[in-house]
């Protein structure tokens, strides 16, 4: 949202650029202008505090990774989240797919828009998402209804992961026509083991489907995560950020956008990695796994293999 000033023109948002990399620096510029933001000064990561303090307000923090070593990174994205709290400020921060873990390990569920290996026009909408005006607004508009989709799409899987956490499947699901004339599995049955095979026997056929049709035509993110996640809690193995990106089969920027929705949605939590604090584990939270867990003995039971 842009300031009241009357009912003149909307005001523009400033922007500052952090980079140390010249043309990620002016690809910054270059989208801020496309979306209609002002620009600021361009400081670089080597001695950000003091660079900090000797700017005035922004509304928006763009943040060019590319070429940053991975120790600067780590020390300068606390400092520049803690001057976007208390700006009140977006950031948008754009990096290379080497630098996805210790990005996501800071920026992460905070106030910030996460670019991985961003295109020219993601750049620009994202800026215009975050508040920019004029010639953004269509992008803005055109990504927000995308955000609220994509929300609306986690709600309903979070609510039928609930669901199947509290009554086992039961109730109004999709059912097989020709089950209404079998008997249903007796509650006193004795549970069915849900293996990782099973659940990565799942995952390749899902891939397995890219060899022959377009691979944005069967395009599932969320269940693709919950079921590299399901199957590396079944197998003790633990998942990073970036590990979990390449899961979902989508470009790592949207696969972001899942996760920080689903997150937010009560399905993933975030864990530290206690042998390299720059990293973060994901993993399920308890009632994403009480929903696997009764999704996997439902379809076991009825004899029908994992989706």
């Amino acid at each position: 949202m842009t300031a009241f000033e009357g009912f003149g023109e909307p005001a523009t948002r400033r922007a500052i650029i952090v980079a140390d990399d010249a043309i990620a620096a002016d690809d910054a510029a270059q989208a801020a202008r496309a979306a209609g933001v002002q620009l600021g000064d361009t400081i670089g990561f080597a001695e950000i505090a003091d660079a900090l303090d000797a700017i005035p307000h922004a509304d928006l923090l763009l943040v060019e990774a590319a070429g940053v070593d991975p120790a600067d990174l780590d020390r300068a994205l606390p400092l520049l989240v803690a001057r976007a709290r208390r700006d009140r400020a977006q950031i948008v921060a754009s990096f290379p797919l080497d630098a996805l873990d210790i990005v996501s390990l800071h920026l992460l569920g905070g106030p910030a828009i996460l670019l991985c290996d961003a295109r020219p026009e993601e750049r620009v909408a994202a800026i215009a998402l975050s508040g920019g005006v004029a010639g953004g607004m269509h992008a803005a508009e055109r990504d927000a209804e995308r955000l609220r989709r994509l929300n609306a799409e986690i709600a309903r899987i979070a609510e039928a992961l609930l669901k199947l956490s509290r009554d086992g499947g039961a109730g109004d699901g999709v059912r097989d026509r020709g089950s209404d004339f079998v008997a249903p599995p007796s509650e006193s049955e004795a549970p069915v083991e849900v293996t990782a095979a099973t659940v990565r026997g799942a995952i390749r056929a899902r891939r397995m489907r890219d060899q022959y049709f377009p691979r944005d035509l069967f395009a599932d993110p969320a269940w693709d995560m919950l079921l590299d996640l399901f199957a590396a809690r079944l197998e003790g193995l633990t998942v990073s950020v970036s590990s979990l990106c390449i899961a979902a089969a989508v470009p790592p920027t949207t696969a972001l956008r899942w996760i920080t929705a689903m997150t937010d949605a009560g399905l993933l939590m975030r864990r530290e990695d206690p042998s390299d604090r720059r990293r973060a584990f994901v993993a399920l939270t308890a009632q994403a796994v009480a929903g696997m867990e009764r999704y996997g003995q439902a379809v076991a039971k009825a004899g029908l293999g994992w989706a």
